[in-house]
């Protein structure tokens, strides 16, 4: 199997790179602004840009979209940088793989839902809330519509390793090994299921070797809300410097609406694959060593 990462130096994308290649496929994962060792470069807003790795000649079987604008609340206030980067990214690569005849894999989110009844499964009415999650949706909907055999996979939440660590959990960590102070304003009332990264490499390429396309939610065992996973990772710390003040979200005051009750019931995915188990936050802090 040859396949494309888009977007190859994030969370989800580098993740993907080891795994798939450690898996014996033939892959290549690009970045942008952020080189990494076997990267290389691509630039999704700009197909025609004479930098970019030639993707048709590299002939992918798969081109994998984990590309966006992640920034919650930044794209609240600049909607149409969040559509460049969303829907057009999006746009862009559907023509790449339908030149290559290449296969899709587009990653979403559970902000596609409005939180009133969450834990969603796949069948779940959407209601996006924010601008951000209204591109999602839009670039989801294209994705499936343009392309007949694209997969979705909805994940939330991701942690993991990464290069920068920007992950809510990665910086937990990082600010406590280093003994920093932690200054925590976070909302218990928003609830998800974080997921590592691995294990949503792992889900995809289960996925994409037999031949799956719609969409999948693909959570963890976890269910909390955000003060719970900061007292999860802290609790490996227990001299660590903090203050953590819940809130609610209202009192947070947020530029971008947030699902509450997000998150999701991975029936379908665990019904297909019933031997697959997946880590939780706990797992993954024990694999560091912690």
């Amino acid at each position: 199997m040859k396949v494309f990462i888009a977007g190859a130096s994030g969370l989800v994308g580098s993740n993907c790179l080891k795994h798939f290649t450690e898996q014996g496929w033939d892959v290549k994962g690009s970045y942008f602004s952020y080189e990494q060792p076997g990267t290389v470069y691509y630039n999704t807003l700009e197909p025609s840009d004479p930098k970019n790795f030639d993707i048709a000649a590299f002939a992918p079987d798969v081109i994998v979209h984990c590309g966006a604008m992640t920034h919650v609340d930044k794209c609240e206030t600049e909607p149409e940088e969040s559509y460049k980067q969303t829907v057009q990214s999006t746009i862009n690569l559907i023509a790449v793989a339908k030149q290559c005849n290449a296969r899709f894999v587009y990653i979403s989110t559970d902000y596609v839902f409005d939180g009133k009844h969450g834990p969603y499964r796949e069948d779940a009415p959407v209601n996006p809330l924010s601008v951000y999650a209204r591109h999602k949706l839009e670039a989801e909907q294209l994705s499936l519509n343009e392309l007949s055999n694209t997969l979705v996979l909805r994940v939330t939440n991701v942690y993991g390793n990464e290069a920068r660590g920007k992950n809510f959990v990665a910086r937990i960590v990082d600010q406590a090994r280093n003994n920093q102070k932690l200054t925590l304003k976070l909302p218990y009332d928003q609830y998800a299921s974080p997921t590592n990264a691995w294990d949503i490499a792992r889900a995809m390429f289960v996925l994409l070797r037999d031949s799956k396309s719609g969409i999948y939610h693909i959570g963890s065992t976890d269910y909390m809300n955000r003060v719970e996973l900061a007292l999860t990772v802290l609790k490996y710390f227990p001299n660590a410097d903090y203050e953590l003040i819940p809130m609610n979200t209202a009192t947070l005051n947020q530029p971008a609406a947030r699902p509450l009750l997000g998150g999701f019931v991975k029936m379908k995915f665990s019904n297909e694959y019933p031997d697959m188990l997946f880590g939780n936050v706990d797992s993954y802090l024990q694999s560091l060593g912690l």
